[in-house]
């Protein structure tokens, strides 16, 4: 397009002022370019052509002139893709709203929120603002009259005042029922109204030739056309003004979260599409019942305020960097170290807390934004952010809100240095014994040398005796670290070195100090099996960073996990087992998402229920089955197994009448029982033995996944399954590695992964599932 009818030329610009000419009495051969203008838009009523189709001698044979409409508005907003300005409809229920505040707006300026209210646009100004995330301002547009060239794909609309004088020359054509008019915009464009639904736009060449003598020369002409209706658009549909549930979702490392390196918000973008379609489809009698709204998904990003301008990270790795594989070496900076940032308590510290003040941020947002909304939150971790997620949900107090927050903002990193026998019971949630330990004259020093007799004959209840013995000993291993005896793992001790005068330690191999080794290994290996662990004291059992983990706004009802490294970090942390009566504190459902060529992701339910091998849940395909290959090898699976019968079938056949022939010597048999009847009794009931086992071990695919969902895995997920297993496309199961990378990063745009979602959601809202006819 040129200068005039760019985004730059918009509603700011004077109204051009356009020449028309009747081409109607034009011989064939004129050029266009030559005809003299005859009259401006203005004075066009005002006198007609004898000689034009609608002169009075021929009005009474022709038929009425139509009688013009208005057009009917649209308006879109401009998005930025690929370094192309694309223009996108908002839904009609969103232009309407625009539209009527437009018409009662004034001189004021006016807010209307658009697209589920995560977005406000400022009608005078013409411009659109995101509400929860970071994101600048695209302009928007009130759109009547459109074109499209031969290359674009989409039509895209005139700035609004061009539309304006486009409207005023077909309303005055239409009016008249005069056609074939040129109109010359002084930015050069040339737009031919041949009939109402054939209108041509020229563009300007900046070269005249001799040669050129028509505006059908000069270029290839764009087809224009008037309102929304005339033209190709998918307009998306409305969304439901009703909320029932609240999801916030955190992205891995790196800026990027799919293939095709897009960021969190667009990712979030699109699974959000991928539920709205889905409660249209299988939740449809929900909808008409009035009971079911939507889901509300939004982004949480943390890694730009990781890698922003106030840490300085980025310019202290990259002084560091090595000018070589420049392009990769970048990758590995802003995506890999985030891994390793985790780790650090410096970092850790910065990742932990952009995390719970985004999410309590948005709550914040959104509860001001939607004070009638009254549903539960759940969380969603991606790779990395799915682990940040567990950290977070770990360290979580149960008592009110706003209290632990206060206490989380002002607690101890390390609560174990407590100098108070009052604070120190406060701690533990057990000050409600302090009166008792101090009629005694019990100080924390002389709480230490007590054991368990002791605070028996005290009068204290098993539960808080067994907390304050678990306390006096990991106060004792801290003081050893902090007076020179590092923590190790088994076998390994440190011990301060003789030959220098510093107290600083060495590390020694063997046996020297046995005994404080054995208590240390005994120690350890007692706080690598969970609820022992203390998530909220203690960090050397799992190997948390020792950070002060920040307070959540709310509960969460569930928490999703997609790709999750979550099992690898607990394992690399020393946590060999989770208690099966172990549940986070604030909340009480966890499920494990992944893709079974997923190279990032690992299994949960064998730390809980080690004795037993449990396959994962395969999650359901959207439409109602499992996917052809997988049917396919399954009932190759199925066939093998009936030949194996048959064979064994035949096999015994034949054994049959082998035994009932004579042989020379045979064992001794009781009374009354011959030799043939022996043997074949034997036979048959070892053959029966062996088919019942290969039935037992080949069981149908319904009965076992129906006896996988009767396993009790903990209380983790409430007692239900934890792990779930999407199913890979028949593409992808022809060489799983390729599709390694896309496998981690496919949950975004999976249907099957959005409907578990879903059905996780309204179960607990009592709204059934509907499984849509194919």
């Amino acid at each position: 397009m040129s200068e005039g009818l760019g985004p730059e030329g918009g509603h700011s610009q004077p109204a051009p002022t356009i020449t028309v000419q009747d081409l109607s009495d034009r011989p064939a051969h004129t050029p266009l370019d030559r005809i003299t203008p005859v009259e401006q838009v203005s004075g066009v009523v005002e006198e007609t052509s004898p000689s034009s189709t609608s002169s009075f001698e021929l009005v009474d044979m022709e038929p009425a002139p139509p009688l013009y409409q208005p057009v009917q508005p649209h308006w879109f907003y401009c998005r930025r893709v690929d370094s192309k300005d694309v223009w996108l409809p908002f839904s009609r229920e969103d232009s309407e709203r625009l539209e009527q505040a437009l018409s009662t707006a004034g001189e004021e300026e006016v807010v209307v929120a658009v697209e589920g209210e995560r977005y406000d646009v400022r009608v005078r100004e013409r411009q659109r603002y995101a509400v929860y995330w970071e994101q600048g301002p695209s302009e928007v547009r009130r759109c009547t009259w459109f074109y499209k060239g031969d290359k674009d794909t989409r039509y895209m609309p005139y700035p609004e005042e061009f539309s304006t004088n486009l409207e005023e020359a077909y309303m005055i054509a239409v009016t008249l029922d005069e056609w074939k008019r040129k109109l010359d915009f002084p930015s050069g464009e040339t737009v031919i109204l041949h009939n109402p639904k054939l209108i041509m736009q020229y563009q300007p060449i900046t070269l005249q030739d001799e040669w050129v003598s028509s505006p059908s020369e000069q270029t290839r002409p764009r087809t224009v056309k008037r309102g929304v209706d005339n033209i190709t658009a998918e307009i998306p549909d409305g969304e439901p003004e009703t909320i029932d549930h609240l999801v916030f979702m955190v992205h891995g490392i790196g800026p990027a979260c799919d293939i095709r390196f897009r960021s969190i918000i667009q990712c979030v973008n699109d699974f959000r599409s991928a539920s709205l379609s889905l409660l249209g489809s299988h939740y449809r009698r929900g909808q008409e019942e009035g009971r079911v709204g939507r889901v509300e998904f939004l982004p949480v990003n943390w890694h730009s305020a990781l890698h922003g301008d106030a840490t300085g990270v980025d310019e202290d790795i990259q002084r560091i960097t090595l000018p070589s594989i420049s392009r990769l070496r970048h990758f590995t900076n802003d995506t890999l170290l985030d891994l390793f940032f985790y780790n650090s308590p410096t970092y850790c510290q910065t990742i932990v807390d952009t995390v719970a003040s985004e999410v309590n941020k948005l709550h914040s947002l959104f509860k001001h934004r939607h004070p009638e909304f009254t549903g539960a939150v759940s969380v969603v971790g991606h790779s990395l952010g799915s682990l940040i997620l567990f950290d977070l949900l770990t360290n979580q107090k149960t008592g009110s809100g706003e209290a632990d927050r206060d206490e989380g903002r002002n607690r101890d990193p390390c609560p174990l240095t407590c100098d108070a026998l009052e604070q120190a019971l406060c701690r533990m949630g057990l000050q409600e014994h302090l009166a008792t330990l101090q009629s005694v004259d019990l100080d924390l020093d002389s709480l230490a040398m007590c054991d368990e007799t002791d605070l028996t004959e005290l009068g204290i209840p098993l539960g808080p005796r067994k907390k304050i013995l678990s306390f006096i000993r990991k106060r004792h291993f801290l003081q050893e670290g902090r007076q020179g005896t590092v923590l190790l793992a088994p076998g390994l001790q440190a011990l301060p070195d003789p030959s220098e005068d510093s107290p600083s330690p060495t590390v020694s191999f063997g046996n020297q100090s046995s005994e404080a080794s054995a208590r240390r290994q005994q120690f350890l290996r007692a706080q690598s099996i969970t609820s022992a662990v203390d998530y909220e004291y203690f960090d050397v059992g799992i190997g948390q960073v020792s950070i002060n983990y920040p307070q959540l706004a709310f509960h969460p009802q569930t928490f999703f996990a997609f790709g999750s490294p979550i099992g690898m970090f607990l394992t690399v942390r020393g946590l060999k087992r989770i208690d099966p009566n172990y549940t986070f504190p604030t909340c009480k459902n966890f499920y494990n998402i992944y893709h079974p060529f997923d190279p990032v992701a690992y299994r949960i339910e064998p730390m809980i229920v080690s004795e037993s091998d449990l396959e994962p849940m395969l999650i359901p395909h959207h439409k109602g089955r499992k996917r052809m290959h997988l049917e396919l090898k399954e009932s190759l699976t199925r066939m093998s197994t009936d030949l194996k019968n048959n064979v064994l079938g035949s096999f015994r056949t034949a054994w049959q009448s082998l035994v009932r022939m004579p042989v020379a010597a045979l064992p001794p048999v009781e009374d009354g029982e011959t030799t043939a009847e022996r043997s074949l009794q034997e036979t048959e009931s070892n053959t029966y033995a062996h088919t019942q086992s290969v039935h037992e071990e080949v069981e149908s695919p319904g009965s076992a996944e129906d006896k996988g969902r009767q396993v009790k895995v903990g209380m983790l997920n409430g007692g239900r399954r934890i792990d779930y297993v999407l199913q890979e496309a028949p593409i992808e199961s022809f060489n799983e590695y390729l599709f390694a990378i896309q496998s981690h990063l496919c949950y975004w745009e999976s249907e099957d992964t959005a409907l578990l979602l879903l059905k996780e959601i309204y179960d607990k809202l009592g709204v059934a599932f509907e499984q849509p006819q194919q």
